[in-house]
């Protein structure tokens, strides 16, 4: 047997083969045999019927039987062989099995790149300067508001305005579009929010409850069937309620709701903490994703699709979780999978491709990671529960698996502070940041 191999692509290799005529021939002798011992054709009995007739009837079962054969005998031997780790199953192409000639086929594999990581030194990057924004605590104050409010059924007749809630049943369709077809029954939505097609959302105002209306609407920029954008579509709706919200006062006794506070000015406090968390690492995670792409800048490299695809899954179960957490769908947003894989598909390649080049940086720097990095992160997951951090430290110790997977993320995070120790970082108002 004959194997070469070809470098495709940095990420690609293909492998092909070509077995000789006489082992080509073997086979399908010994495959006819073994369907003429189990073969039933009418008028003879079990594993009687002549070699001929078995070769005519089954002709298309011997060659997919003898090229699966080949297939498991040669392939992944050829792959092992050669150092070839593929990261998903092969692409296969094959010439037709014929007696008496050589059988040619060829397997197309994707690899791990070889990343040859350099330039990560004195990387180029900017830090918005924090500035607490007084109207943050305000917003924030009154999204726990809207979140106590009590939603109040309105009597019939009463006709729908923005910041009511209603609940709808709904179609959804386009004309030359079936694949984006879709309807669902008693979906909550907040008019005026703008969760779904704002063009379909202000058709909302002025119906009443028992009222079916079709509401056209021009699809904008970002909707997943790009070849649809500008199209019409139409929403048959059917309106079932409309609540109002019923707002608590903004007083002490509504601080005392919320927690260990007496006050407003202590629940006020209480959130400018928070709010300077959050926006701080905010900040730090802005920061580490700049280092990080201009890291990718200054290492080009080309990613396997399996990869890319792989993190594209993660991402959009992701979303899909957390959507319905908030009682939302993919559909409200505008949005499906092939919609959802076309638009992130870039920032999903430049997950890859970071994750690639931390790996090749933890090992060129040789980061490594001790019993005291795992005891911080042990502390860092269980949040101060010392109960809790029995448990972790017992499973991760129990479990090689995910310590092993621990291990790597701090490994990442590692890297990603030596970068940030290298890196030029330039303070910038938070208005020059959004403007880049």
């Amino acid at each position: 047997m004959q194997v070469t191999v070809e470098s495709t692509s940095p990420v690609t290799r293909k492998v092909f083969f070509e077995i000789p005529a006489e082992h080509v021939d073997a086979e399908i002798e010994k495959a006819f045999a073994g369907i003429q011992k189990k073969a039933k054709l009418q008028g003879f009995r079990p594993g009687k019927a002549p070699l001929h007739l078995i070769k005519r009837t089954y002709s298309d079962t011997m060659r997919d039987e003898v090229m699966r054969r080949f297939y498991e005998k040669t392939l992944f031997k050829a792959l092992d062989e050669h150092k070839i780790e593929p990261l998903d199953s092969p692409t296969i192409e094959s010439d037709i099995l014929e007696q008496g000639k050589p059988f040619k086929y060829s397997a197309l594999v994707e690899i791990m790149p070889d990343v040859q990581i350099k330039d990560y030194a004195g990387l180029q990057v900017t830090k918005e300067i924090f500035v607490l924004n007084p109207d943050s605590i305000t917003g924030e104050i009154k999204r726990m508001q809207e979140n106590m409010a009590q939603l109040v059924p309105l009597d019939e007749g009463a006709t729908v305005e923005n910041g009511h809630i209603v609940t709808i049943d709904y179609s959804f369709s386009i004309a030359g579009f079936p694949g984006d077809d879709t309807s669902e029954e008693d979906a909550e939505l907040e008019v005026g929010s703008n969760r779904m097609v704002p063009e379909f959302e202000r058709q909302l105002v002025g119906m009443t409850c028992g009222d079916t209306k079709d509401i056209s609407v021009t699809l904008p920029e970002g909707y997943p069937s790009l070849e649809a954008v500008g199209k019409q579509a139409v929403f048959q709706v059917t309106l079932k309620e409309i609540k109002r919200k019923d707002l608590p006062e903004l007083d002490d006794d509504f601080a005392q709701q919320l927690g260990d506070y007496e006050t407003m000015d202590q629940l006020r406090t209480q959130m400018e903490g928070y709010l300077r968390k959050q926006e701080t690492d905010r900040i730090e995670n802005d920061l580490k994703e700049s280092v990080i792409q201009e890291l990718i800048n200054k290492n080009p490299l080309e990613v396997p699709k399996t990869l890319v695809k792989r993190q594209l899954d993660y991402m959009l179960e992701n979303l899909k979780n957390r959507l319905k957490s908030q009682r939302m769908s993919m559909e409200m947003m505008g949005l499906d999978d092939d919609g959802f894989r076309l638009r992130f598909r870039a920032s999903a390649e430049d997950k890859v491709k970071g994750g690639l080049l931390l790996m090749a940086l933890v090992e060129k720097e040789e980061i490594a990671v001790n019993d005291d990095d795992l005891t911080e992160r042990y502390e860092q997951i269980s949040a101060g529960n010392p109960d809790m951090l029995g448990r972790i430290r017992e499973y991760y110790t129990s479990n090689a698996n995910a310590r092993n997977a621990l291990a790597s993320e701090i490994k990442e995070d590692k890297a990603i502070r030596f970068l940030l120790e290298k890196a030029v970082i330039t303070e910038i108002e938070a208005v020059e940041q959004k403007a880049d």
